[in-house]
């Protein structure tokens, strides 16, 4: 956990970012919480964001890989691709999450792949679908992100 890969970024965006001074990796990670939990971000574009977890230490009483951390991973994944969508002048900012659990996983990695549902102006939502190593669906996730304008002093308003 906490080991630092190279994400697959599409050209434009890496000279989109560079021009700004931006650490894409760093900006584009999987933030403190994701970065504990073992996240690791593969793949990221306003189309597709692939990410993977561990579902060792990530767990509920049972065994099985928690409800909640299938949350982080999507949130994750959709957080990031709607920030990829909204470009270096938004920020994004989740306003709405659900998560559908379809099978449980007591061990391995799982993968997420967030794909956009919409991607307006204002709002981007991403479809997450994570699974497990045998490419068996664990959780179908939605995140709706709102997309603030970023201010010239780098904050949004």
């Amino acid at each position: 956990m906490g080991e630092q890969t190279t994400v697959k970024f599409p050209q434009e965006i890496i000279d989109e970012y560079a021009a700004l001074g931006v650490d894409l990796p760093a900006l584009f990670s999987a933030g403190n919480l994701g970065n504990r939990m073992g996240v690791q971000i593969i793949e990221a574009a306003p189309e597709r964001v692939i990410g993977t977890m561990p579902v060792e230490g990530n767990t509920q009483p049972y065994g099985l890989l928690h409800g909640g951390a299938s949350a982080v991973l999507a949130e994750t994944l959709g957080s990031i691709g709607s920030m990829l969508h909204g470009g270096s002048s938004k920020v994004a900012v989740g306003v709405d999450l659900n998560c559908t659990h379809h099978r449980g996983v007591r061990s391995g990695l799982v993968t997420g792949v967030a794909t956009p549902v919409h991607r307006g102006r204002s709002t981007a939502t991403y479809e997450i679908v994570i699974s497990d190593e045998q490419d068996k669906r664990v959780c179908t996730a939605r995140l709706t992100c709102l997309l603030r304008d970023v201010s010239p002093g780098g904050t949004t308003g």
